[in-house]
This record gives structure tokens, C-alpha cells and sequence, in this order.
């Protein structure tokens, strides 16, 4: 079909993939003269009903889906008998692909694809939507970006009759729940079994069952112990290994209670990694002590010696305390956070667009941003370029620490990293603000290292540049220590 123009507009390029049910090709868009991908439903199955309708709801699904770790509809329509969707193309290959010519994955690198999956299907189960088919082939990597593509047998969550209900096996036989696989009820904690089986093969190299045919492999998800991904390769640390495998626990109840949940595990793991295992205990043998042929007296002395030691280090810790309250007795500024004892808890107030901007930046979503789930985000406006179409310096984030405070670190995460941002501080949400951190690049978790003198109450995450790829930026949660 290379060659052909549907709908009178996307003329077909490239046959870049083919499955039981579609094709699909790399076109060009002429209308937009854009690259696009086109998904076409097999001729065959053009005149059976429940196809063509399950075609269709792919194409809805995915349309309700606006985030940047999920493939963006275009069009969906039926040109000369033949049903067609129309999506973002993304130059790259499938991870999937990745995992054949790699293999092995270094943990950091599964864990941060992971979590940009796991995002999105968090997203898709807050919107009322299950993958059901969550598998390395679904996940595309092109210019940095992971998105989470084929929505083709997703389901409502709370779906009661209908298409592939109850009873019907759908799904790929590698990654598929074992409630999945018995044909019982599917739902978000499916998707979360298959992004564990995902995230085992990417840190061994092959999924963690397989067998001759689909049954085959689908009865070892259902009767097969859980795997331990630490058995295969020792180098992964102990919490990621727990986590992995009550994400793939036979029974839904015993998983993570959500999407979310998982996220949230496996950012902690991803955190974790520059930090010694904790979960090791190294047990020494006791020393055996050599005979001592001294006398007793001077035995005696040794241990006067030892309480003198003792002694000299609490007056030492004792003086260091009162030298440290006393500082702090005369010191300036007051305030929580590091400065003053007492942790910094921000709460997000207000967006910050000032002249030329129009004064508000999505201001209904800033709560987001500090309501501990990482599956909500404040964002900014769309804008055409990376500079804010040269219209203005930034926009931002005003967060309320609730009294003036001095903490030493601000952690933003965001699901769009790459964009640019400071720390700025002032004593009203309005500003003016003062540059108290280090301009950086955010990634996924970025910690900004802030110095706050004298104390402030609000703080500024001003972004100054949006990452390439993304017109809008997410800022999913922001802390302070």
C-alpha cells in the first residue's frame, strides 16, 4: 500500500509495524505537511462488526488521553471501506527492540523508563481507562521521549457488559495477569502486574516466563511461583526486587494498591541507588581475645582510661549542644526549615505570569503540585517555542511555606523533564522574588540546593525555558528539607 493517499490527505510511506488486527505505516501528512502514523485495520475484518467497534474505542480511548508519556490522537475516520487512526509519529523504535540489541538494562535506566510508563497508565486509570495490554512493543522511544501507545483493547474501569468482557481472553501472553489469563475481571492492578513483568524483563533481558504457545505461558502466570529478579542478577537492589514482586503477587490483592502506589515505589528505589543497601546486615565473628598474662592492676587502669575517654566525649558533645543554642539564640532572621528545626512544608499558592504575561498561568491546577500524588501535576500554558515565543522571561510556581523558613534543598518532579528552571524566594506571593538557587536542568527528580538568608515564607520555582518536545511543562510535586 506504500504509495496510496487515504482519505485523500495521508499518503502512506512506510510499513513500519503490523499486527494481528492493523497495520502501520509512517505517512505524510499533506494538509499540515507533517510525518504521521497511521494505524489501518486489516481488510478482513472491515465487515465484522465487533473489529471494526473495538477499532473504534481504541481510537476513543486514546483521544481522552492528553499527556506527554501517551501517543496523541490525530484523526480517526473510514475512507473507501477501510477504518484508519491517525497518530503522532515518533521517530524511534519500541522498547521492545531496545531490550534485543541491549539486553540487559543498567537499573537506572529501567527504572526511569518504568516510571515514565508507569505515569501514564497512572494517567490513563485516573481518566477511567485500563491498557490490558501492557507490554515492551506498546512503548515508543524516539528523541528522548517514552510514550505508552495501543490502547487498542483498553476498558472503562468500571465496564460492566460489553466488548471482550468477562470470560475472553485478550492481552499478550508474556506480560498478562494471571486474572487476565483465567479470563476473570481486568482491571488498573492488571496493568500494574504487566509493567512489573516489564520492568523484570528489562533488568534481565527475557521476560520472566516462557513457553511453546500463548496457554502455555499464560498457565505459568497463573500457577508459577513469583519470580525474584535477584536471583538473576544480584546486582539489583533488595527493595526493587520486593517491589517487583508484589506488583506480580499471583492474587491483585496483595499488589500495590494502584498505579500510583507502584510509581511511587520504584521513584523510591530509583532514589535509593546512590545510597548503600540498607537492607544488607554484615555480621562479623567476634575478635577472640589473646591470652593476657598482665596483672590485674594495670587491667584496671585500662578501663579508668576507657571511662576517662567517655567521659571527655559527653563534655565535649554537652559543650558543642550549648555553643549550638547559643548561636542560634543570637542569630538573625528566625524561621522553620533547616534554619530553625523544624521541617518546611510547601503548599502551592499561586502561578506567577508576570508583565508582559497576562497575570494567570493555569492557576486552577497549582494545588497539584503539592497534594502528594505524583499522578496530578500544575502546568504551564501551551507555547509555540521553548523560550515562551520570545514574549517573556518565564512563568512559575509560587509555594507557600506557611511561615518564613530557610530550607536547603527544593525537589521538583515532573513527567516533562528537560525544561529549565531557578529557585527564587520573596515575602509575598506576588513577588518580588530574590535568585536563591543555582539555575539547572530538571529532570524526572531534580533537587535544587537553595541558601535562604534571611527566612522567607514563599518560594518561586521560575521556569525559564521548556524542554524541547514539550510545549507545555509539568511540575508534579515540589518539596523541601
Amino acid at each position: 500500500m506504500v504509495g496510496e493517499l487515504i482519505a485523500g490527505r495521508y499518503e502512506l510511506e512506510e510499513l513500519v509495524g503490523t499486527g494481528g488486527m492493523s497495520s502501520v505505516y509512517r505517512a505524510q501528512d499533506r494538509l499540515l505537511e507533517r510525518k504521521v502514523a497511521i494505524k489501518l485495520l486489516h481488510e478482513h475484518y472491515t465487515r465484522d462488526e465487533d473489529y471494526v467497534e473495538r477499532f473504534r474505542r481504541e481510537a476513543r480511548a486514546a483521544a481522552k488521553l492528553s499527556h506527554p508519556n501517551i501517543v496523541t490522537v490525530i484523526d480517526r475516520g473510514e475512507a473507501d471501506g477501510r477504518q484508519f487512526i491517525v497518530f503522532e509519529y515518533v521517530d524511534g523504535q519500541n522498547l521492545k527492540q531496545l531490550v534485543e540489541e541491549q539486553g540487559r538494562l543498567p537499573v537506572r535506566t529501567a527504572l526511569e523508563l518504568a516510571i515514565e510508563i508507569g505515569r501514564a497508565l497512572a494517567f490513563a486509570h485516573a481518566n477511567g481507562l485500563v491498557h490490558r495490554d501492557v507490554k515492551p512493543q506498546n512503548v515508543l522511544l524516539g528523541n528522548g521521549d517514552v510514550k505508552v501507545t495501543d490502547f487498542g483493547i483498553a476498558r472503562s474501569v468500571d465496564v460492566k457488559s460489553g466488548l471482550t468482557e468477562t470470560g475472553t481472553v485478550l492481552g499478550t501472553s508474556d506480560y498478562i495477569a494471571p486474572e487476565q489469563a483465567s479470563g476473570h475481571h481486568v482491571d488498573a492492578l492488571s496493568d500494574e502486574y504487566s509493567l512489573g513483568v516489564v520492568v523484570y524483563e528489562l533488568l534481565a533481558g527475557t521476560p520472566p516466563y516462557t513457553g511453546d504457545s500463548f496457554v502455555a505461558v499464560a498457565m505459568r502466570h497463573v500457577s508459577d511461583p513469583v519470580p525474584s529478579i535477584a536471583l538473576v542478577r544480584p546486582d539489583v537492589p533488595l527493595r526493587l526486587d520486593a517491589a517487583l514482586r508484589r506488583a506480580m503477587a499471583k492474587s491483585p490483592d496483595d499488589r500495590f494498591g494502584s498505579m500510583e502506589e507502584f510509581v511511587t515505589e520504584l521513584d523510591a528505589c530509583l532514589a535509593g541507588l546512590a545510597q548503600p543497601d540498607a537492607d544488607r546486615t554484615v555480621i562479623l565473628a567476634p575478635a577472640v581475645p589473646a591470652a593476657d598474662s598482665r596483672p590485674r592492676p594495670r587491667r584496671r587502669r585500662r578501663r579508668i582510661s576507657r571511662l576517662v575517654v567517655l567521659l571527655l566525649g559527653l563534655a565535649l558533645i554537652a559543650a558543642a549542644v550549648i555553643a549550638y543554642v547559643s548561636l542560634r539564640g543570637s542569630g538573625s532572621g528566625g524561621g522553620g526549615g533547616s534554619g530553625g528545626g523544624q521541617p518546611v512544608h510547601l503548599v502551592a499558592s499561586n502561578a506567577y505570569d508576570p508583565p508582559p504575561g497576562d497575570g494567570t498561568e493555569h492557576d486552577e491546577l497549582v494545588s497539584s503540585a503539592t497534594d502528594g500524588k505524583l499522578s496530578t501535576f500544575w502546568e504551564t500554558e501551551r507555547y509555540d517555542s521553548p523560550t515562551f515565543g520570545g514574549l517573556k522571561t518565564g512563568v512559575g510556581l509560587v509555594l507557600d511555606a506557611g511561615v518564613p523558613s530557610r530550607p536547603k534543598t527544593i525537589t521538583v518532579v515532573s513527567d516533562t523533564p528537560g525544561f529549565t528552571a531557578k529557585i527564587e524566594a520573596g515575602a509575598s506571593s506576588d513577588g518580588p522574588f530574590d535568585t536563591v538557587s543555582a539555575s539547572q536542568r530538571v529532570g524526572s527528580r531534580t533537587t535544587f540546593d537553595v541558601s535562604v538568608d534571611p527566612a522567607r515564607r514563599y518560594f518561586l520555582l521560575w521556569i525559564t525555558r521548556l524542554a524541547a518536545g514539550y510545549p507545555r511543562t509539568h511540575v508534579n510535586e515540589v518539596t523541601a528539607s
